[in-house]
């Protein structure tokens, strides 16, 4: 099992997005996700995510509100993923050069229009919605073969 966080932060209408091209053999290559990565021994989701997005792009986030969980079996085609999502509307720093890849502040309305994961299309509504919600997203391949969700 693997806890992840991943994260959305959303400056008026505009969310910042991360295009997947700098590093080698990544799952995600070529794909735009928003920001997160591994928990680290002893942290909690948003120790977790508000460490990764500084190490993504050089922004602190303040009070990330968690919006759901998604597990994904076996995605990574060795273990079962728990990730974490959050969205963050307040933040201070600058954004760096990210390691990982390009960093683009990407209208809401045109959000859909990128190179995301199939599975991605469907939760990032969901992030804008007044609830919570848990869902299980299961990939074979690479490609979605389907997903269940509870809102709260």
């Amino acid at each position: 099992m693997q806890l992840a966080t991943l994260c959305y932060v959303t400056e008026k209408d505009k969310t910042l997005m991360l295009h997947r091209i700098k590093k080698k053999n990544d799952v995600h290559e070529g794909k735009w996700n928003g920001l997160g990565g591994k928990f680290e021994h002893g942290e909690t989701p948003e120790e977790c995510v508000i460490r990764e997005v500084k190490e993504e792009s050089g922004l602190l986030i303040k009070s990330p509100l968690l919006r759901g969980l998604i597990t994904f079996p076996v995605f990574d085609g060795k273990k079962d993923w728990y990730v974490f999502l959050f969205t963050a509307h307040k933040f201070e720093g600058k954004l760096i050069d990210s390691h990982e890849g390009r960093l683009e502040w990407i209208p809401n309305d045109k959000l859909l229009d990128l190179n995301l994961w199939e599975g991605d299309r469907t939760f990032i509504p969901w992030l804008f919605q007044d609830k919570f919600f848990s869902a299980k997203f299961v990939y074979e391949n690479g490609l979605l073969k389907n997903y269940n969700v509870c809102f709260y």
